[in-house]
């Protein structure tokens, strides 16, 4: 069976890593345009990289949870073909056990060279006064999130790995920022399965939904999987 696994902010929530949504997070306290968006990084460098610096030594120090781990061992039984796709920024599924996964939006632990383009791993804080390793500017580093008004990253290996699933899962995810917000319409439409795991429904068009911590509702449903009844 080929699976195709979605996740969101909810999936590293139980890690400490906050959503859009809770009620003291991170992003009632800043102001998007200007810690996301290309033109708040242009306005002030300093405050973004600050901004981004808390958030990575955040998830350095969170560690992976049970649902990260359970889809870690779904993908090492190679008894089914997995490929997961994720909205988050941390690295929460490959310690969980997970490698290759598509981070469509980018990763706290690597660096973008704003002038040249050049990508490389960065688990440090980042400064102004850091130098791109390709083309020796300065004052052009940052992270390699994918910001407000900006694409996300292979979207076109993500959306054909979708059109040819035979289940499409979509895990601590809201189903409001697009384009994943698409992917189970890209998954129906070509006929395959749909669930989603959440801690509360989302109103998407999912053929079923199975509502809990993902601590809690991943582990058991690879549980089926693994045994035959997913």
């Amino acid at each position: 069976m080929s699976i195709v696994i979605l996740t969101g902010a909810g999936l590293s929530a139980e890690s400490g890593l906050g959503t859009f949504r809770d009620a003291d997070g991170l992003w009632l306290k800043f102001d998007l345009k200007e810690v996301a968006t290309p033109e708040g990084y242009a306005r002030d460098p300093v405050q973004v990289l600050d901004f981004y610096n808390m958030r990575r030594r955040n998830a350095a120090e969170a560690a992976p949870n049970a649902a990260h781990q359970a889809l870690g061992r779904l993908v090492a039984s190679d008894r089914h073909e997995v490929t997961i796709i994720t909205q988050n920024i941390d690295d929460l599924h490959e310690r969980g056990g997970t490698p290759n996964v598509n981070h469509i939006h980018g990763s706290l632990f690597e660096a973008l060279c704003a002038d040249c383009g050049h990508v490389w791993p960065h688990r440090e804080d980042m400064t102004i006064e850091d130098a791109c390793p390709a083309c020796e500017t300065i004052g052009t580093v940052r992270p390699n999130i994918v910001w407000f008004g900006e694409v996300p990253y292979r979207m076109e290996e993500a959306v054909a790995a979708i059109e040819t699933c035979d289940l499409f899962v979509s895990i601590g995810t809201s189903g409001t920022v697009y384009p994943a917000a698409g992917f189970v319409d890209i998954a129906d439409d070509a006929g395959a399965r749909t669930l989603e795991l959440n801690l509360e429904a989302s109103g998407g068009i999912f053929g079923e939904v199975r509502e809990g911590p993902a601590s809690s509702v991943v582990p058991g449903w690879v549980a089926n999987v693994l045994s035959g009844n997913g």
